[in-house]
C-alpha cells in the first residue's frame, strides 16, 4: 500500500519533480560531507595550535634556563659552593 502510495506521488511530480527532490537530496548530502570535511580540518587545526603552544612553552624555557646560566668556569663554581645551582 505505500509502494503504490509512493508511485502515485512521483507519478503526480512528473520528471521534473523527480530531478528537483534529486537535486535537493544531492545538496543535503554534499552540505553534510562538506561539514564533516570542515570539522576535520578544525580537529587538524586544534592539534596544530596545542603542539605549536608546547613548542613555544619549551622554547621558552630553554630561553629562561640560557639567560640565567652561569657566563664562565668561575661563576659556575661560584653557583655551585654558594648551594645556587
Amino acid at each position: 500500500m505505500g509502494q503504490h502510495h509512493s508511485r502515485a506521488a512521483c507519478s503526480a511530480l512528473g520528471a521534473g519533480g523527480v530531478a528537483a527532490l534529486a537535486l535537493v537530496a544531492l545538496t543535503i548530502a554534499l552540505f553534510i560531507l562538506n561539514l564533516r570535511r570542515s570539522g576535520e580540518r578544525a580537529g587538524r587545526a586544534a592539534e596544530r595550535l596545542d603542539q605549536l603552544e608546547r613548542t613555544n612553552a619549551i622554547q621558552r624555557q630553554m630561553l629562561d634556563a640560557a639567560a640565567h646560566r652561569p657566563r664562565s668556569r668561575d661563576d659556575l663554581l661560584y653557583s655551585l659552593r654558594g648551594g645556587k645551582f
